[in-house]
């Protein structure tokens, strides 16, 4: 009985395993769905389209934002890269814009605007002679962009090469001709080569086009009361120009325009004149705080 029962018991754990015994479950694999390329690009073009028309409404921030998910969905649409800098740039981001237009470049290196871009943003981070490469890069793409030569010529008067910067400034009104801004700044530096009576013609010419601009306006009356010191038509323009913008009243801001040496003197001589001094304590007053701070002769 006991070795029936000892040959019982031996049988056991084998039944038992063999109750026990169940196939092993499989595991739960969940099921994605990965959108095709052809879905992410749809998707990451609407998005940029949203993006532009933030950017049309002032609201650079919220631009940048939708922009940067474009460049995640098609990062290699070099449209989305130039976008998301131009919204940086609008934000006051130049850093990222820089790199956003570097990696736009890197994917379309013979895109004329996007070096363009780069060479106005080197001229804003007062690096004159990398933007004037840069901008000459793309002139060889595109020789009809009259932006491009005016930020050229800006770059030429940094450089402090003033012949180059004539040229380059009439060559952006040569394509413009109502480019006021380019004749502008050609009246600017033949000012500064002592052709007095030319800078005199453009700058008439530029109130012709633009009659409220503020900056030709004083330049002019500098100018005229050089020429004859305390005559009405200076005080009468310097009084206008002043209540447009008063902050050309600050050698600074006019600095920070281009002009030269010589025509801040004459403004300063001209601002000097008791029949302004009303004007010009007014500008003073309502001169930005940023620009007075940074104020020198």
């Amino acid at each position: 009985m006991a070795a029936r029962w000892l040959k019982s018991l031996a049988a056991v754990p084998v039944m038992l395993s063999a109750a026990l015994w169940t196939p092993p479950a499989k595991a739960l694999v969940p099921y994605v769905v990965v959108p095709s390329s052809t879905s992410l690009e749809a998707a990451g073009l609407g998005i940029a389209q949203a993006a532009a028309r933030l950017l049309r409404l002032g609201q650079a921030e919220e631009a940048a934002s939708l922009a940067s998910l474009t460049v995640q969905l098609i990062p290699s649409d070099p449209r989305g890269w130039v976008l998301l800098a131009e919204a940086q740039l609008r934000s006051g981001d130049d850093a990222d814009a820089g790199l956003s237009l570097a990696k736009a470049r890197e994917l379309d290196p013979r895109n004329a605007a996007i070096l363009f871009a780069q060479g106005s943003l080197a001229l804003k981070d007062n690096r004159p002679g990398e933007a004037v490469d840069l901008l000459q890069a793309g002139q060889k793409l595109d020789k009809a962009n009259a932006g491009s030569y005016f930020d050229l010529g800006n770059a030429y008067i940094l450089l402090g090469q003033q012949g180059k910067a004539l040229k380059a400034f009439e060559q952006a009104s040569g394509l413009r001709n109502d480019f006021w801004e380019a004749i502008n700044n050609q009246a600017l530096v033949l000012y500064e080569q002592g052709n007095d009576g030319e800078a005199i013609k453009r700058w008439k010419r530029v109130l012709a086009l633009k009659p409220s601009a503020a900056e030709p306006m004083l330049a002019l009356a500098a100018a005229l009361n050089q020429q004859k010191p305390g005559n009405s038509e200076s005080f009468e323009l310097a009084h206008q120009a002043l209540a447009s913008e008063p902050n050309y009243v600050l050698p600074s801001y006019q600095k920070e325009q281009l002009w030269g040496s010589r025509l801040r003197t004459a403004t300063s001589s001209l601002l000097a004149a008791s029949a302004l001094k009303a004007d010009v304590e007014r500008a003073q007053a309502n001169a930005d705080a940023d620009s007075e701070s940074g104020q020198d002769q």
